[in-house]
């Protein structure tokens, strides 16, 4: 059972990364040193005082960075790798002490796959919101992302099993939002 929540919480914490990649490592931080998160052996760093600065002031840049026109766009563009990385790394952090293999590659499928589905889906977001509004809309999607990425964080943490339902949710649209995108048919002119 430790091991079912342990992944909920990282696999949502994944989540949380494609919408803001700073926000979930911030949370895991705080809940580290309050003690409410249990950590695996060699991730302790997160709890530490240069971790919290330095994600403290990383969240806070992203977070205004993205009320930047064409700054979003980019920041889009260099945090597809980005988020596959913080979110394989938070869900390996999450798993506890168990076989490296099994845990870093349920990390990077589970973890990192979640975040990389969820990016595509703010990026697509992003893009039609740029292409629709010219970028005048993307402040609002700016917005929905940091609130959607804090709500999950703090979800992950207090009611793992529920954030993973939402987490399905949102990834079963997500998807489909993508696959519509790259694999819509192409209707014939005649």
């Amino acid at each position: 059972m430790e091991s079912l929540i342990a992944l909920c919480m990282g696999v949502t914490l994944s989540a949380a990364c494609g919408f803001r990649a700073f926000v979930p490592p911030l949370a895991m931080s705080i809940a580290v040193r309050e003690g409410n998160y249990p950590i695996a052996t060699g991730f302790e760093w997160i709890g530490s005082d240069v971790a919290l600065v330095t994600l403290s002031i990383a969240t806070i840049i992203e977070i205004l960075a993205y009320y930047i026109p064409v700054v979003d766009n980019f920041l889009d563009t260099i945090e597809i790798p980005t988020v596959l990385a913080i979110g394989t790394m938070l869900t390996a952090a999450s798993l506890g002490d168990i076989d490296p293999v099994l845990r870093w590659t349920i990390a990077l499928i589970a973890g990192g796959g979640t975040a990389e589905i969820i990016e595509g889906f703010t990026v697509l977001t992003r893009l039609g919101s740029t292409g629709m509004t010219g970028g005048l809309g993307n402040p609002l999607v700016s917005t929905t992302e940091a609130i959607s990425s804090t709500t999950l964080s703090i979800m992950a943490i207090n009611v793992p099993f529920i954030a993973a339902i939402v987490i399905f949710v949102v990834l079963y649209f997500a998807g489909n939002k993508i696959w519509k995108y790259f694999y819509k048919p192409k209707t014939k002119i005649e």
